[in-house]
């Protein structure tokens, strides 16, 4: 990712010109970090001593990441239900199999539920994920009511009492109210038997602001608790993660590093902020 390295680079040279300034902040605006996170950078870097600056920057950035919990939230003993929610084309049905794959790694009974019901190839591109793990899929027929099919699935996961249920929604963003109407169904629906204890957003690292934006219609049409980043491989555009923390208050919970289905796990902070400058 490496989105502080020439930074890092041109302090330790001693001498920054204003043209290097100039230069540096429009690489960093590229990176997708925003205008007014790049310019509180720049006006870090240059108080810093050359030979503080990875320090410096980096207590900087921590301070913009959310310190709510990473982790998945939930009572033992009872089937958590996640829902994972976004624009189509950024990952979402993908990511939720890899989710559901990470999660039965590491022991834990999975029910997927394919609310996507308004396209066919949601449907069928989960059902395909789900027999390579070997897990359970709800579905219903096409365009039928995605609530239904998360209220069967909520019946289902209680009746194989499975740890987790993951419910992968419909990503059709015609207005805020249409979004707001039909998630807001998938919630009450199953909060009738069930609880929602999280609701994973996922966001393409690659679609810069533009995640941002979409960040924000969905924090306002539902409760959104966390982020799945997928696409955030190699790519010098990693700084939309700090812009979505930084903007929401909101945790990435999961980032998505490739198209294998073990490309996916845990974000962790520590380990984000070092690839920065590495």
């Amino acid at each position: 990712m490496s989105l502080f390295r020439k930074l890092v680079s041109a302090l330790k040279t001693g001498s920054v010109s204003p043209e290097d300034w100039t230069q540096l902040r429009q690489q960093l605006i590229a990176s997708d970090l925003g205008v007014n996170l790049v310019d509180q950078v720049i006006e870090k870097a240059k108080s810093t001593k050359s030979e503080d600056a990875v320090s410096s920057i980096s207590s900087e950035v921590s301070s913009w990441l959310s310190n709510k919990s990473r982790i998945l939230t939930g009572d033992k003993g009872i089937t958590k239900t996640i829902l994972v929610v976004g624009v189509n084309g950024t990952g979402k049905t993908t990511s939720t199999a890899k989710l559901a794959n990470y999660l039965v790694k590491n022991g834990n009974s999975v029910l997927l539920a394919a609310a996507d019901t308004f396209r066919a190839a949601a449907t069928e591109q989960l059902q395909t994920w789900a027999k390579r793990i070997d897990v359970e899929v709800v579905s219903g027929s096409e365009n039928s009511d995605p609530a239904a099919v998360a209220f069967t699935a909520v019946s289902r996961a209680k009746e194989l009492k499975v740890d987790y249920l993951i419910v992968d929604t419909a990503g059709r963003l015609h207005t805020k109210q249409n979004l707001m109407d039909e998630l807001g169904k998938i919630v009450r629906v199953i909060q009738k038997q069930s609880t929602v204890d999280e609701i994973l957003l996922v966001i393409d690292a690659t679609t810069g602001q533009n995640g941002l934006n979409q960040a924000n219609v969905f924090i306002e049409a539902v409760g959104v608790t966390g982020f799945i980043v997928t696409k955030i491989d190699g790519s010098a555009k990693g700084g939309v993660a700090i812009a979505i923390e930084k903007s929401s208050g909101l945790p990435i919970k999961f980032i998505g590093t490739g198209e294998q289905i073990e490309d996916f796990g845990p974000f962790a902070q520590e380990v984000y902020i070092a690839g920065l400058f590495d």
